[in-house]
């Protein structure tokens, strides 16, 4: 069995008094989607944060590629979409890819890019367009094809349907399944259950910092003997306060 591209060991993290993780465990095989789930609040994004090395945890280890998530060179595998994506408001839609692709250590190639735009139902003329002009979902668009245009090993994207109209969902959901197709990995949060059931191999439930789930959809149904994901979702995070 492959070693995991990424894993949470007892992940612990606390602002003052307030516990925001506590003993989080799992781990993301190569070529694994998977979702993360829970209710506001829940530790999803604060999980992501202490990947990133955007905040220190408090106890237990995360590992990417076998690594200390807080070497840089650990994260040199992955890209990251935030939910609240805002670009430099100054550049124009292809400053902004050059200068990604630059990061990545890519040259810029037209037909990547355009191909990519057109994946994601993003117009060409977006290129030589201010971003300050873009709206939400054409914001959201160009976020996306930075990462999609990275070519990864892990991509982390938090909520990134966030602002896109049905037409472009279904257009980044096919880009999504591409990536298992390639070996990819994903790490995928979203309020939206049916996205992670339609998208992703296997979900963890976060929920007051703990884990309350962990495997796919499919044995969450069957688990909490419901026939819709959302209603097994519920019954898990009651069953998970109930138990404590």
């Amino acid at each position: 069995m492959p070693a995991p591209i990424l894993s949470f060991k007892k992940v612990s993290k606390s602002f003052g008094r307030v516990k925001i993780l506590d003993d989080v465990e799992f781990s993301v095989a190569p070529g694994q989607l998977l979702g993360l789930a829970g209710e506001n609040g829940a530790g999803k994004t604060t999980l992501l944060k202490c990947m990133l090395d955007f905040c220190s945890f408090d106890s237990g280890a995360i590992e990417i590629k076998g690594m200390p998530s807080t070497r840089p060179s650990a994260r040199a595998c992955l890209t990251f979409l935030p939910e609240r994506f805002t670009p430099p408001w100054f550049l124009t839609g292809r400053e902004f890819i050059r200068a990604t692709r630059q990061i990545s250590g890519s040259d810029w190639d037209d037909q990547s890019v355009l191909s990519t735009f057109a994946d994601l139902d993003l117009a060409p003329s977006c290129l030589d367009k201010p971003v300050r002009t873009f709206s939400k979902g054409m914001t959201q668009k160009l976020g996306l094809a930075a990462c999609f245009l990275s070519r990864k090993e892990l991509f982390v994207l938090d909520e990134p349907m966030s602002g896109l109209d049905p037409s472009a969902r279904v257009h980044v959901k096919k880009m999504l399944q591409r990536l298992k197709n390639d070996g990819k990995s994903l790490v995928f949060t979203s309020h939206s259950l049916a996205d992670i059931d339609e998208i992703c191999d296997d979900m963890v439930v976060l929920h007051c910092g703990s884990v309350a789930y962990s495997g796919s959809p499919g044995m969450l149904l069957e688990r909490q003997g419901e026939p819709s994901l959302e209603r097994a979702f519920l019954k898990c995070i009651e069953s998970n306060v109930h138990g404590r």
